[in-house]
């Protein structure tokens, strides 16, 4: 493990209230962790490998728990449908293509050097149902020094032809084929199980996914509550369960034993509120994604309040920047209409408590990971902000908003660290 030591001006979160600017200081990576920050540089770590960048800003490296990777070759398109049509219509029509393994590739290799030199460090991918293209997206990232989990997705109903799985016995076959190829074959890229959302997969195949899941002890990832036309498919589909979540539990699939992400619950009633609390789940909020497709205003002010775990999701291609800094933006943006056309009792997301959400809140899903407090694995982003010119004195704190919702990620990105593995 690598060991060394970066100066700059340091930002990062220590709670979800308080984010830490400080000018000019030392941060000392020992063995790909943090290991401090100090304003004059310790005399035992005076021989590490030296990064000096002063001026710029030093970020911990973000996480976007939610996005397709299939879908990044159209995103921008067909933003004015609203999610199921979009979907009929544009991504599902996209991810067929991914039956052939040369376009996998060089779709994928697109995908894979545009995560590269974004801000993420960490993410959430999903695949398509093709077992051999989600095995060439697995090995794309790890070439890339990124952590991430990926999922073949699975779908045997109510899905085009071209990715319906001809049956639950046989995608849960490629399922645990796929686990098999991949598992301890790579050092950064891991498999996630992904059954798209409960209206693609039979409760016989949900119910083989749960078994897979208590056998492999895999994450789980999908979709929640998005829009109200689906919720109100799933009731009909699962007309036993209490809501959209209690249908996932039933299977074993919300937490609990299994780490769970659950996309957008836009429309997550108060019970299936308590439901992700007790079971751990954690929220991705796609605000980009929610406004594209039309499925509303998720009300994460009121998901913080109740201290549910909350992370950031650029969803592309319903969203159509693979930013997080955009999405740190849309985030507070979109949290001020829902507290003046929704709910006016919940006040809107402060901008530290959506830098939280992309850094240390979506980062828990891996463990300590966003923050450069002791012992969090480290991962840190470098801007140089001078791309953004300015005529008046800035503090550290101002530059950073300045940098986030003025998209200095896009020609700012200087240098870039994933577990103490410099990558860019």
């Amino acid at each position: 493990m690598k060991s060394f030591v970066i100066k700059g001006d340091i930002c990062y979160s220590e709670n979800i209230d308080t984010l830490i600017t400080l000018k000019d200081h030392y941060l000392v990576c020992e063995n790909a962790l943090c290991k401090g920050i100090y304003t004059e540089l310790p005399l035992e770590y005076s021989s590490l490998e030296f990064f000096d960048y002063s001026g710029k800003l030093i970020i911990p490296g973000m996480t976007d728990l939610h996005t397709h990777a299939p879908q990044f070759a159209f995103r921008s398109l067909n933003m004015d449908s609203e999610l199921l049509d979009w979907l009929n219509n544009s991504a599902f029509k996209e991810e067929a293509k991914y039956s052939d393994n040369a376009y996998a590739l060089k779709a994928y290799e697109i995908f894979a050097n545009a995560l590269r030199h974004s801000v993420t460090t960490r993410a959430c991918i999903f695949a398509t149902i093709h077992m051999d293209a989600t095995k060439i997206l697995m090995d794309l990232l790890e070439k890339t020094g990124l952590l991430t989990y990926v999922g073949k997705v699975n779908m045997d109903r109510n899905s085009p032809n071209e990715l319906c799985e001809e049956s639950a016995e046989k995608s849960a076959e490629d399922t645990v084929r796929w686990i098999n190829d991949t598992t301890d074959k790579l050092q950064n890229t891991y498999p996630i199980l992904t059954p798209r959302f409960i209206p693609s997969c039979t409760d016989e195949l949900m119910i083989k996914l749960g078994e897979i899941q208590r056998e492999y002890n895999l994450p789980v990832q999908s979709h929640l509550s998005e829009n109200k036309d689906e919720i109100k498919w799933v009731q009909e589909l699962c007309p036993n369960s209490k809501n959209y979540g209690d249908a996932y539990d039933s299977f074993g699939l919300f937490g609990k034993n299994a780490k769970t992400v659950m996309a957008h619950c836009v429309y997550s009633t108060d019970e299936e509120v308590e439901l992700m609390k007790d079971n751990g789940v954690f929220v991705a909020h796609c605000p980009a994604s929610n406004t594209n497709l039309s499925s509303g205003i998720a009300p994460i002010k009121r998901y913080l309040e109740k201290d549910l775990k909350v992370g950031l999701g650029t969803d592309m291609a319903g969203g159509h920047s693979d930013s997080l800094f955009r999405a740190i933006a849309d985030t507070v943006q979109m949290s001020k209409l829902c507290y003046r056309l929704v709910d006016s009792t919940t006040k809107p997301v402060t901008f530290n408590e959506a830098f939280y959400l992309a850094t240390k809140g979506g980062g828990e899903f891996f463990g300590k990971v966003g923050s450069f407090e002791t012992d969090y694995e480290f991962d840190a982003v470098v801007i140089d902000d001078s791309v953004l010119p300015h005529p008046q004195e800035l503090t550290v704190y101002e530059r950073l908003q300045r940098a986030v919702y003025l998209n200095a990620d896009c020609k700012g990105l200087f240098a870039k660290f994933v577990k103490g593995k410099k990558i860019i």
